[in-house]
């Protein structure tokens, strides 16, 4: 049950070059990181006598107070040790946490963004950060409190948000709700109480503004999948969102890893990267024709059909990420041009092959189907999701209304 704690400069660097100072905790050859609030340059740091140069000009401050963090940590593993208890990094971590008087918003924040990146959540990462970095823009100071966050402070940084960035309502919800796990993160912590709480029904309320999901028609459908004089990136693009949409909207991140041996007895099974499901589903006549465009370069069964992850390190999760996300961006600026020559004018995206499944399905399909089809975890989300398209009730109650 060895375990020891040690002052360390993590090589995370921010957007100035900065590093944060910390306390690693290793229990078990297991690490975890308790951040102590403050980011130096690396130039400032002394990695032999593990300690801030005098360069900086809070060095003595700085020096004091890791002095005194990494004292409180070894106490507490001294106590664990002589209870006998047997827990782990992570919790000795918390317990830290739960010790200190004043941990501040981005010490657990990067705590939350660490866990994302640990569980290779990549793209939720790249989005959460991005939203986190706003919340240090509005407040200016890396010293920011849980007991500051109330709902005055959650009111003017939705202002600050809508003016400044101008950001739509979902995204400022989405901003709101990166608040709220840190804050759920705190409170399981014990960082901050509970009856603090700045969000509920009485309180700042987080609920997602109606948004509608535009999909093609399936005249729209027809005129993507006949027409012609398209480039070889053009054609590519488009073969990837039929693909999408012939298999009601798998995801981008999902059709590059698909590969030739997922293929078999006329079915399709892949295991969806988002919530990790394995699925199995029939392979319309449809897609036969774009397989056979990419037939001629498969090297192996274990091949990748299409060739964006042929390249990438599988190992790394972050190369991975990257070469999807480019991989993303440039099928979705093709497919502006392959729209442009279909004469549709709605902005053809990847994300809206999905879309354009639920507006051709309506309600054709039985919703416990859709569900399958979707790959829902829960029908409620079906429901919601499909409303956006179930339209004909209301059109007839309007026709009974106005033809006469």
């Amino acid at each position: 049950m060895s375990s020891n704690a040690k002052i360390v400069l993590r090589k995370k660097p921010n957007k100035e070059g900065h590093c944060p100072l910390c306390i690693r905790i290793t229990k078990n050859r297991r690490s975890n990181y308790h951040y102590i609030g403050h980011n130096i340059d690396p130039n400032d740091w002394d990695v032999k006598n593990i300690r801030v140069r005098k360069s900086h000009p809070y060095s003595d401050r700085l020096n004091g107070l890791l002095s005194t963090k990494l004292s409180e940590a070894n106490k507490m593993l001294i106590d664990l040790q002589s209870s006998k208890k047997d827990i782990s990094a992570n919790q000795i971590k918390e317990k830290l946490y739960a010790s200190s008087e004043s941990v501040t918003f981005f010490e657990v924040a990067q705590d939350f963004l660490d866990d994302l990146e640990a569980n290779e959540k990549l793209s939720r990462l790249s989005t959460d950060k991005a939203r986190i970095n706003h919340v240090l823009k509005f407040t200016t100071s890396k010293q920011l409190t849980f007991q500051e966050i109330d709902e005055n402070f959650l009111k003017k940084f939705k202002t600050y948000l809508r003016t400044k960035h101008n950001l739509s309502e979902r995204s400022i919800v989405n901003n709101l709700i990166v608040i709220r796990t840190i804050y759920n993160r705190a409170i399981k912590l014990g960082i901050v109480d509970r009856k603090l709480y700045p969000f509920g029904s009485d309180k700042i309320r987080i609920k997602f503004p109606e948004t509608e999901k535009i999909g093609l028609t399936r005249n729209e459908v027809i005129e993507l999948e006949s027409v012609d004089n398209l480039t070889k990136n053009e054609t590519h693009a488009r073969n990837l969102w039929l693909f999408s949409f012939y298999f009601a909207g798998i995801r981008v991140a999902d059709i590059l890893k698909i590969r030739w041996n997922d293929i078999f007895d006329n079915r399709l099974h892949y295991r969806m990267n988002k919530n990790s499901k394995l699925l199995s589903l029939k392979i319309p006549d449809k897609v036969f024709p774009i397989l056979k465009d990419y037939i001629n370069d498969k090297q192996s069964e274990e091949d990748f059909i299409f060739p964006e992850m042929k390249k990438a390190d599988l190992k790394n999760a972050k190369d991975v990420y990257a070469k999807t996300k480019t991989a993303n961006k440039k099928f979705n600026k093709y497919l502006v041009t392959v729209a442009d020559k279909a004469k549709i004018s709605k902005k053809v995206t990847m994300h809206i092959a999905r879309h354009t499944f639920g507006n051709i399905s309506e309600d054709k399909i039985p919703i416990n189907m859709l569900q399958k089809l979707y790959r829902h975890s829960s029908i409620t989300t079906t429901i919601n999701y499909q409303s956006n398209f179930m339209h004909r009730d209301a059109d007839d109650a309007l026709d009974s209304v106005v033809n006469f």
